[in-house]
């Protein structure tokens, strides 16, 4: 009696809460706004990290910038390249040149024109080894891009240049078919040199300073509450934007926020209660969209791994205790009975749907069984040293705040006990630490997720290349990094294929990972809501949007 008394206690203090968040901010039309602004309430489940779209590489913070921000091109509802700040291009007949030109009625949200000179400046900006960009490597297509960030070379010599205001020319190291769509990703956009250099650390955390060049500039930043967008009156196409206000929430509880959706006071979620799904999608509630991106683990295999835990580290050094905790986890179980959102189980890393950039979909093999293969990892374990877990030591999950992933992690842990006898502690953090956490290589075993950059499978290999500043496991194999290398020389898209085969084939073998399933984006939204354009590469884009009275 006891224990039930506390959960509604416990209950109507979270409500409570959760009224208080949202306390004093304008509700949409639908909630009867008196102020005739067409205002939103999007959750993105986190405070991001970062805003400052050459340092970002969060979905959190890429839902920001993707509508704060415009690249020489946009993505449309069928994600293709669209024009953008670019308002037409010409590609030489080698490939390796691309000359963009821009439109003369663009604007940053203070008013001055958008100039070739700011992508060039925020493209170095994010290859300078100064800036500690973890995407540096997303700019290495431009010639001299890689050398200068690894001190090899200077700025001068990077393959972009504003020959005038509104002329920008990129020289590449060799042809890449997708280059034209990463000129819609966020490292890509542009930022003004005056602001950033006058305010190098804050100025993405300030309304006063967050200048930006999209459909929508901020107004307002609450710390662990809420970033606060208007439509920008500067925006080049302002006069076809119809959404007047944007409230991203920042709240990372499942609960919480399913339960503001409810009450209307949210307009979007993603994400909700796994228990809840089903039915929110049988009724219509949430919709499940095309999501090109796989849950997994990281396996710190790096040298730092020894100051976490040395014993641990020497453990998971061994590839085959790696493949042994791989081939003891039952993804089918994970994926029916505990995310519930028409994931697919992770028998790679590539995910189902990616392209090959030879017209065929790239993901075609099974390196792990979808469910465990329990006898094969008892014996590769045993082989190991370590049979029915005996000394092995106990290693720790390392994960942020949401119910799922916890829920997740409890399943992995007891997984691994029954059918390994190893012993699993799991670690819970704010999705800021989580992410520094895995930067700094702080952890043993930790949860993570990957969204495509654009439609290839390069998009989701290229990570694990030596000191890329998005492998979080630290993983470095030279056989691997030369069939990367190889692919992005090779013009033939069929030999090109085969290398990207052939560098998942060897990450699969050395498994410095642990994919568990390929995602779903499960989204409840406001239905007077239109024209939201939900990518597959991770982002709530409102440009296109409106409010129905």
């Amino acid at each position: 009696m006891l224990k039930n008394k506390f959960k509604i206690l416990a209950v109507t203090m979270s409500l409570t809460l959760m009224g208080s968040l949202f306390t004093g901010c304008g509700t949409s039309k639908t909630g009867g706004n008196t102020t005739g602004k067409s205002t939103i309430k999007v959750n993105i489940a986190a405070d991001p990290k970062t805003i400052d779209p050459g340092l970002n590489n969060s979905v959190e913070g890429g839902h920001v910038i993707t509508n704060a921000f415009e690249g020489l091109t946009n993505l449309d509802k069928n994600e293709k390249s669209v024009p953008g700040v670019a308002e037409k291009w010409d590609v030489s007949s080698d490939g390796l040149t691309y000359t963009f030109h821009l439109r003369k009625k663009a604007k940053w949200s203070d008013g001055k024109t958008v100039k070739a000179s700011d992508f060039e400046y925020a493209w170095k900006r994010a290859l300078d080894p100064k800036t500690a960009s973890q995407y540096a490597y997303q700019l290495f297509y431009l010639k001299n891009g890689e050398a200068y960030n690894t001190g090899k070379s200077t700025a001068a010599n990077v393959g972009v240049k504003a020959t005038d205001d509104y002329t920008l020319v990129a020289t590449l190291e060799s042809p890449t078919p997708y280059f034209i769509s990463l000129t819609a990703f966020p490292t890509y956009a542009p930022v003004r040199k005056d602001i950033v250099e006058k305010n190098p650390t804050t100025w993405a955390t300030k309304a006063e300073t967050y200048i930006s060049n999209g459909p929508f500039k901020m107004v307002e930043y609450k710390q662990k509450d809420s970033l606060n967008f208007e439509k920008n009156s500067n925006y080049w196409n302002a006069k076809n934007v119809k959404i007047d206000r944007i409230e991203f929430k920042t709240l990372e509880n499942e609960s919480s926020y399913y339960s503001a959706f409810k009450t209307g006071q949210l307009d979007l979620i993603d994400k909700p209660p796994a228990a809840e799904i089903p039915g929110l999608l049988k009724d219509g509630t949430a919709k499940s969209y095309p999501y090109l991106g796989t849950y997994f683990y990281d396996i710190n295999v790096s040298p730092q791994a020894k100051g976490v835990n040395s014993q641990a580290a020497k453990v998971l050094s061994d590839a085959r205790v790696r493949k042994a905790l791989n081939l003891a986890i039952d993804r089918t179980s994970i994926v029916e009975k505990i995310s519930k959102g028409g994931e697919k189980p992770a028998t790679s890393f590539v995910p189902l749907g990616t392209s090959d950039s030879n017209g065929n979909e790239f993901t075609n093999k099974e390196y792990l069984p979808k469910t465990a293969d329990v006898s094969q990892a008892k014996k590769l374990l045993a082989e190991a040293g370590y049979p029915d877990g005996k000394g092995f030591p106990q290693l720790e999950i390392l994960y942020n705040t949401m119910q799922n992933h916890q829920n997740i992690a409890q399943a992995v842990q007891d997984m691994w006990k029954k059918n390994l006898g190893i012993n699993i502690t799991l670690r819970n953090v704010e999705r800021k630490v989580h992410l520094t956490d895995l930067q700094k290589h702080n952890f043993l075993l930790g949860r993570d997720g990957w969204i495509a950059d654009y439609n290839d499978a390069m998009t989701f290999l290229d990570m694990f290349t030596t000191g890329n500043g998005n492998n979080n496991t630290g993983y470095s194999n030279t056989k691997y990094d030369q069939l990367i290398a190889q692919a992005k020389a090779e013009p033939d898209k069929a030999k090109r294929a085969v290398l990207l085969h052939s560098a998942e084939d060897q990450l699969m073998t050395d498994l410095p990972i642990i994919p568990i399933y390929y995602y779903t984006e499960v989204v409840c939204m406001n239905k007077k809501l239109k024209n939201v354009h939900i990518s597959n590469l991770g982002f709530f884009i409102f440009r296109d949007a409106s409010l129905q009275k």
